[in-house]
């Protein structure tokens, strides 16, 4: 691959016919039973079939990484995408072929199922990113507190805490 899919690429602004739009999402989902099965090689390849169906689907992933047992994607997307439909088309699409190249997979996952059914989105902005940076005592106790609520819902939701892009 000619370009480095893992880090985060600068926002810019993305323009349709008659709409101008820069719709981020930070996206989070775990494998079954959080089974560290994205190992040994796995990880990289799910980066690139992630970043083929990205093409496919033309959707813009700014920054993922893959951990052994859960994927982190920062993506931008139309805003005619559904993100409940863009997490459909990953899972799926990355779990059938995952399988087809590694069947041993199954074995390792009752049920032959490779991601828990649940995930988190979170939204993401250029104003959010810079309120992130701030070195305010007063912004940084707030951001502290948001980010206390926010790992508790994810949590609760079964995922592992959200981590800060910057």
């Amino acid at each position: 691959m000619g370009k480095d899919i893992f880090t985060i690429r600068e926002n810019t602004l993305s323009y349709g016919r008659g709409y101008v739009y820069s719709l981020q999402y930070h996206l989070v989902w775990c494998t079954k039973y959080r089974k560290k099965v994205l190992t040994d090689g796995l990880d990289t390849e799910c980066k690139e079939m992630l970043q083929k169906l990205a093409e496919e689907y033309r959707f813009q992933i700014l920054a993922m990484e893959v951990m052994p047992d859960h994927i982190h994607l920062l993506v931008d997307c139309k805003p005619q995408f559904f993100i409940s439909d863009m997490i459909k088309i990953m899972k799926g699409n990355l779990a059938r072929q995952m399988f087809l190249v590694h069947p041993e997979l199954k074995q390792q996952l009752w049920g032959g199922h490779l991601w828990n059914p649940s995930y988190c989105a979170v939204t993401v902005s250029d104003r959010s990113r810079e309120q992130g940076t701030g070195t305010g005592i007063h912004g940084g106790a707030e951001r502290k507190r948001k980010a206390k609520k926010l790992e508790n819902e994810v949590l609760s939701c079964g995922l592992h805490p959200v981590m800060a892009w910057k």
